[in-house]
């Protein structure tokens, strides 16, 4: 054992120590670990890798890497997977019921595999939307040293001369219903719009949250940017199991990276990159586990006071690896930090502060991905909260690269998202009209799922500016228009959006940041006392289980007490 870790003091020393062990010992010889490499610190590589889709195929060789990163450095890594449910595959049906819900069974399972093998740390290395959060949830639940690794973006495909990404064939799907396109058409443009492994190419949940780990202090600098199949990935991987071993040595956990002004930073380079609209969900979850106050209104409130400087998809031009080429992540930190949007001070995984990390970056001007924070795209950042008697715990909504950002018009209403789509494709409904699906939030749903196929089949008719749709449930981060999300409270639990009929005038305004009715509080309390909770399909299994013990939206849909409610650590067992 080397002198610079105390084995006494590591979790890792309840398997591996003393005659006590012998038998914990016996497995790892099975495997071919030696009694040397057991008196290391023992470090979990956890992956999200699978064959779902391409934003999980490249993980399991990132997580060799990351292995011989933590060998190098004097540890001794153990690889373990986890599962991911894979967004883009289970849109549009209930497979997406599934999504929000494997956030959490990511982190529960990378925490019931740690505890249950007292490692010692934790590389998380993840792909798909879910799996990101998932992982930095765990990380601060657990508290173990712990570096995060995103695997990267897919790269951009080409069509007809274009950049595209997956959601031009969502939106493609709807000009073909509309006659303007061909099956042909649509059929060219599937086999080409994902050229490569890794997640989706836009501004969209992945790379939302890839920023997020660089911006809140959890992964190493420039680690998010690198596209999935470059090989430089390595290099990070390799890199992350190094610097993981160097926080066991100097003991520096989550929680002393992950504070509230961390958190306000990664609010911020969501608003800065019009990201998607599910870092209002996934930073409160975050918050959540190191027993921080940081729900959608705190988040939204940082949104506010943040300009909006990259031109990313799907409001603006450019994708994930346009960003990276320019200058990647620490571009638009540096441009936050300087603009004075950021706190400095907060610690990284890297040993220093944000401000240090940043020192020597300089500001490329020969690039158009990102501005300046003194000539931005817009002053205010590319999601806006939303509240008001419809919303009383508030809504968010994507306004980067919109231009419409008030909207007033009656409701039309589905309780379920089929019935939503097969209206948008029958075209059974009218310009200017407000869409309303409800009972698809946490506890309705169950799983609260995402709306990009309603709301990509309305942009592909010609009708996303004339029309808004709000929801109890989620939007991608590829939607378009004025769609607003995460309205609480929820249908199920007696929320207003559950109380609306149709032709109830909804009025949204974006900039003052009002979502509200026309119904005085005498009609909406008589609609009360006639509301019958609606029963879901979901009564057994996983679901039941989530739609059980999950909480509201504005708080991040959690399900369990979190960082305020522990009365130990398991860092400290």
């Amino acid at each position: 054992m080397s002198a610079k870790f105390d084995k006494s003091k590591l979790p890792s020393r309840h398997i591996t120590v003393g005659p006590k062990s012998a038998a914990h010992r016996a497995f790892f010889y099975a495997m071919g670990v030696s009694r040397e490499a057991m008196d290391r610190p023992i470090v979990g590589v956890a992956t999200t890798w699978n064959e779902t889709a391409p934003c999980n195929i490249t993980l399991r060789r990132q997580a060799q890497a990351a292995k011989a990163g933590v060998e190098e450095a004097g540890g001794t890594p153990r690889e373990f997977t986890t599962i991911t449910v894979t967004d883009g595959i289970a849109m549009g049906h209930q497979g997406m019921k599934s999504s929000l819900v494997s956030r959490d069974v990511i982190a529960d399972s990378v925490e019931l595999t740690i505890r249950g093998h007292s490692y010692d740390a934790l590389i998380g290395i993840a792909g798909c939307d879910k799996s990101l959060p998932g992982m930095m949830m765990v990380m601060v639940r657990l508290n173990v040293p712990s570096v995060f690794l995103y695997g990267g973006s897919i790269l951009p495909g080409r069509f007809r001369g274009k950049d595209v990404t997956v959601m031009d064939v969502y939106e493609y799907y709807g000009k073909l219903n509309q006659g303007e396109v061909s099956e042909a058409d649509l059929e060219e443009l599937e086999a080409v719009a994902c050229p490569s492994g890794g997640s989706c190419g836009g501004q969209f949940t992945a790379n939302t949250m890839a920023c997020v780990s660089e911006a809140i202090g959890l992964a190493l600098p420039y680690s998010a940017g690198a596209p999935a199949p470059y090989q430089s990935r390595d290099e990070y991987a390799v890199a992350s199991g190094q610097v993981v071993m160097r926080l066991i040595e100097a003991g520096l956990r989550p929680r002393d990276v992950v504070t509230r002004d961390a958190l306000e930073n990664a609010a911020a380079v969501v608003a800065a990159t019009g990201g998607s609209t599910n870092a209002g969900l996934h930073l409160p979850a975050i918050a959540h586990e190191a027993g921080i106050d940081f729900d959608l209104a705190a988040v939204t409130e940082v949104f506010k006071r943040t300009p909006y400087i990259a031109d990313l998809k799907p409001g603006g031009r450019y994708v994930a690896k346009d960003l990276y080429d320019a200058g990647g992540v620490p571009m638009v930190l540096k441009a936050l930090l300087d603009g004075g949007y950021l706190h400095g001070d907060c610690l990284t995984v890297t040993g220093k502060t944000l401000a240090e990390n940043l020192a020597d970056v300089v500001f490329p001007t020969d690039q158009d991905v990102v501005r300046a924070t003194d000539t931005p795209l817009s002053p205010t950042g590319g999601l806006v909260g939303v509240s008001g008697n419809l919303a009383p715990e508030g809504a968010i909504v994507k306004v980067a690269g919109l231009t419409r950002l008030r909207h007033a018009g009656p409701a039309r209403c589905f309780d379920t998202e089929e019935d939503a789509m097969k209206a948008v494709v029958g075209r059974a409904y009218q310009p200017g009209e407000v869409i309303v699906i409800r009972y698809e939030g946490p506890k309705g749903g169950p799983g609260m799922r995402e709306m990009l196929a309603v709301t990509s089949q309305i942009y592909g008719q010609g009708m996303g500016e004339k029309l808004a749709l709000i929801t109890d449930g989620r939007f991608s981060g590829a939607t378009r228009g004025l769609c607003v999300g995460h309205v609480g409270p929820e249908a199920a639990v007696g929320g207003p959006i559950g109380l609306l009929q149709d032709g109830d005038m909804i009025r949204i305004d974006a900039e003052a940041g009002e979502l509200s009715v026309d119904l005085s509080e005498a009609e909406l309390a008589q609609r009360r006392q006639a509301w019958q909770p609606r029963q879901t399909d979901y009564q057994s299994g996983a679901l039941w289980k989530y739609a059980a013990t999950v909480g509201p939206a504005n708080k991040g849909a959690v399900t369990h007490p979190g960082g305020k409610a522990e009365t130990h650590s398991y860092a400290d067992i």
